[in-house]
């Protein structure tokens, strides 16, 4: 099944305990056009470990491993700035942690051309640099 919301392909992950407070699920998935994520159904590609995920389906310059997992979660997100604030802080921190440029990988993402975004990346963007 495709996105819930656009009817994209999704890329599938398994969520590390560590974040499952932020994820829609244990096992969740991204939207490869609109950057929702959601959570996982039977009939989904299967969901690979936090180690083991692979986003390029979405931008071949997205993070990936767990670094992939928490950028995506951040970015599912974004939608609601206000309401989630410290839950994107606390993603994107953690992002970096494990090794993402979170301000880069949002510059790269607000340049692709095949992506609809649920947000406006470059006013996220902003805002988010204002958290700091």
């Amino acid at each position: 099944m495709p996105c819930p919301d656009c009817g994209a392909p999704v890329v599938a992950f398994t969520v590390p305990e560590s974040l499952r407070e932020y994820a829609p699920a244990d096992d969740a998935v991204l939207c490869t056009r609109c950057l929702r994520t959601a959570p996982w159904t039977d009939d989904q590609p299967q969901p690979v470990s936090p180690d083991d995920a692979e986003f390029s389906a979405v931008d071949e310059t997205f993070p990936s491993g767990r670094a992939g997992v928490a950028f995506a979660l951040a970015l599912g997100k974004l939608g609601s700035l206000a309401l989630e604030r410290s839950a994107i802080e606390a993603l994107c921190e953690t992002a970096e942690r494990e090794g993402s440029d979170v301000w880069l990988a949002l510059d790269r993402l607000s340049r692709a051309e095949n992506l609809e975004p649920h947000f406006d990346i470059a006013r996220r963007t902003e805002q988010l640099s204002s958290f700091r």
